[in-house]
């Protein structure tokens, strides 16, 4: 019978019903005296609009044997057919095409991932192209998520504080601005709770109550009162907590934490100090500020000066622009001058490229460009990778002295303060000047000691007589 009904399944498959036959049942050789033969009619009903069986069973005669087979092959053809009119079903395009996603842009070769630090946008808003929605926090800068579309934000799918990586969806998109609908608050006040009226106070008892024998209290003398608990001294009296606040630290401000701690643990820093008199250069300054600012459209700064005077130490002094790496030593051959800025986020060093081909007015126009970019979180991550000597400026806060940490992989770091006017013997006069300690922290694996006050002596006799550099003595 099986064979019946897979031949009859193989060639009407695809009718509407198959109608099949048994057209014998076998019994045991033992049994064969009582052999017969009966029509056993066995109906299958297939109906391709349904995709489903509707009868599939055995009439059996009396006295007869029966036996259910599962029929393999035709509930397969059933199941294929029924999948296929699955498949041909027919989805709405123009919805999905509708909304676009918004995901996290590539951040740098050396970041990996990020914490989403604030949207800058609601569901609802409409937004234009390119337009920031989001900011990522990094390691090293702020990164925005732009709208890769105009339209109107449907949902946020990341929170805030989590931690992101490139490519991740961000936000959903409609360019169409269907299905998007703001969320205005209820003006309804929600129900006020009535609270239940008191029960009904229990009645007085009328009845006296008994009276209780009390023993009098003797009243101490005035001036007899126990003296409090002295607290001893080494008891620790600790601020309340509720005064307290403990509050995540930013990616940036652990980056920075971790590079410092690194510093110290691996480099062998040691700091020389100097002075400097700075009469000749701020009166540079003053002399041709006006004509400067005419002819370049920038002001003119001390910090150009110090890059410059930077700039001559390490041309006669390489190995404070060099490295260690492993058992080498790496001479660069170029000078690339970070500048120290601080921001509200953190500490951030911009780069300023093969310092030593750049003239005062590039100077002071590439470090007003990136300290603004700095301030701003516009400040991309190739504006601020490498450099081979850092010039950070504590004066502006008004440090007087300090001994700065070397920026990795760097090997020196020149440290200027603030401008204070004091006492100096000039020609064996006592005259006021206005002076400014330096110092520079360097690497003593790599750097000894005459090497290191020559570069800072450099510095001191350039700022001191700028001449020096048209002169190159």
């Amino acid at each position: 019978m099986l064979g019946v009904l897979r031949r009859k399944a193989a060639s009407g498959a695809s009718s509407a019903s198959v109608y099949g036959k048994s057209m014998y049942n076998l019994r045991p050789a033992v049994c064969a005296q009582s052999t017969f033969s009966a029509s056993q009619e066995e109906i299958m009903h297939y109906t391709s609009v349904f995709g489903n069986v509707r009868t599939f069973s055995h009439l059996p005669l009396a006295g007869s044997m029966t036996t259910l087979i599962p029929k393999r092959e035709v509930l397969a053809s059933l199941q294929q057919d029924l999948c296929m009119q699955m498949w041909s079903r027919s989805f709405s395009s123009s919805s999905e095409g509708d909304l676009v996603e918004a995901v996290v842009p590539y951040m740098g070769e050396s970041i990996s991932d990020g914490t989403l630090a604030a949207f800058l946008k609601k569901p609802g808003d409409r937004v234009e192209i390119d337009e920031p929605i989001a900011q990522i926090e990094t390691d090293k800068v702020t990164i925005d998520v732009n709208s890769p579309e105009a339209g109107v934000i449907q949902e946020f799918v990341a929170k805030e504080g989590d931690t992101v990586e490139p490519g991740t969806k961000v936000a959903i998109i409609s360019k169409s601005g269907e299905g998007v609908t703001h969320v205005a608050p209820s003006d309804e006040k929600p129900p006020r709770k009535t609270t239940p009226p008191p029960p009904p106070a229990e009645e007085k008892n009328e009845k006296p109550s008994p009276k209780v024998e009390t023993t009098p209290v003797t009243e101490r003398p005035k001036g007899s009162h126990f003296p409090p608990p002295k607290s001893s001294d080494t008891e620790l009296h600790l601020p309340p907590k509720e005064r307290e606040r403990r509050v995540p630290m930013t990616r940036l401000r652990k980056r920075v934490a971790t590079r410092l701690k690194d510093s110290q643990n691996t480099f062998a820093l040691l700091t020389t100090f100097n002075e400097v008199d700075m009469t000749n250069l701020m009166k540079l300054r003053s002399d041709y500020k006006d004509a400067f600012v005419e002819k370049h459209g920038v002001k003119l700064g001390l910090m150009s000066g110090f890059v410059k005077a930077a700039i001559s130490a390490l041309q006669k002094q390489p190995i404070v622009n060099a490295v260690i790496d492993g058992d080498d030593i790496i001479y660069r051959d170029y000078i690339d001058i970070s500048i120290a800025v601080g921001t509200p986020k953190g500490l951030v060093v911009p780069v300023l490229r093969h310092a030593e081909n750049l003239n005062f007015a590039e100077v002071e126009k590439e470090i007003n460009s990136l300290a603004k970019k700095a301030s701003d979180g516009t400040i991309s991550i190739d504006e601020m990778a490498g450099g081979t000597f850092t010039i950070s400026n504590g004066g502006v806060y008004g440090s007087l002295l300090s001994t700065p940490i070397i920026n990795p992989p760097q090997s020196a770091i020149l440290g200027m303060h603030s401008i204070v006017s004091r006492p100096m013997v000039v020609g064996g006069n006592v005259v006021a000047r206005p002076m400014m300690y330096i110092a520079l922290t360097y690497d003593h694996r790599l750097i000894d000691g005459r090497e290191a006050v020559f570069f800072l002596r450099r510095i001191k006799d350039v700022v001191e007589d700028p001449r020096r550099l048209l002169l190159d003595v």
